[in-house]
């Protein structure tokens, strides 16, 4: 099983910082997904910026979610 999400910060690029159960922070783009069905809602940056951490993935104000495992496998870590 991967990581699950413990922490979510929205960026103004429509990414996503990510901190996983393992320590790791990764950084998700959500922008191929802006293009596709209900997540183009999510281009309003006010909705965009709602996202919270919900058992171990992520939930925006209006429902979408996205799974925690394609959370982690489609991120790339942050170097420091």
């Amino acid at each position: 099983m991967n990581p699950r999400v413990v922490e979510v910060k929205p960026n103004p690029d429509y990414s996503l910082t990510l901190k996983f159960t393992n320590g790791e922070v990764r950084r998700f783009d959500v922008r191929p997904y802006l293009e596709k069905g209900i997540f183009g809602e999510l281009r309003d940056m006010q909705l965009f910026n709602s996202v919270r951490p919900i058992l171990g993935s992520i939930q925006w104000l209006n429902g979408q979610d996205l799974c925690p495992d394609t959370l982690y496998l489609d991120s790339r870590p942050i170097s420091n």
